[in-house]
């Protein structure tokens, strides 16, 4: 299976929308990204997409990246610079813990969900949504090999 079809429509929807709640109430930024498959490390690839989507340049440096290979079974989650300084030390482990839950059910809609839920309750407390806030990322998942 290839990435962009590892999801149906609907799956695709619930998945933007949750990104979109999370969103409106931080001025922090949420992506998803899919890979069918990767070579080596997966927090060395998922900081290499991290960057080539362009998600340390948010005005706060707080974008947050979930990123999935399906093939590998594999996921991480990346926080920038700003929201790493603020979240409690094991915070990220615990997203992937609650996320880990549904991944080994197949749920995996599910887990993202639940993950992009968690990261924006953080977000949200150390990251306000602010009068000025625009949405400085894309909130569609992006799919496969970024260069």
């Amino acid at each position: 299976m290839q990435a962009f079809n590892f999801f149906d429509r609907n799956e695709k929807e619930l998945l933007r929308n949750a990104i979109r709640v999370a969103e409106s109430k931080t001025s922090g930024e949420i992506r998803v990204h899919v890979e069918t498959l990767f070579q080596g490390a997966v927090l060395d690839r998922a900081a290499t997409v991290f960057y080539r989507l362009g998600m340390h340049k948010t005005r706060l440096r707080n974008g947050v990246l979930f990123y999935l290979s399906i093939k590998n079974r594999q996921f991480a989650i990346l926080g920038d610079t700003n929201i790493n300084r603020l979240v409690p030390e094991y915070f990220w482990d615990s997203i992937k813990e609650a996320m880990d839950e549904h991944f080994r059910r197949e749920e995996f809609t599910k887990g993202l969900c639940k993950g992009i839920e968690l990261a924006g309750q953080q977000l949200r407390e150390h990251f306000p949504r602010q009068a000025d806030d625009i949405n400085e990322l894309s909130d569609d998942i992006s799919f496969d090999k970024i260069p």
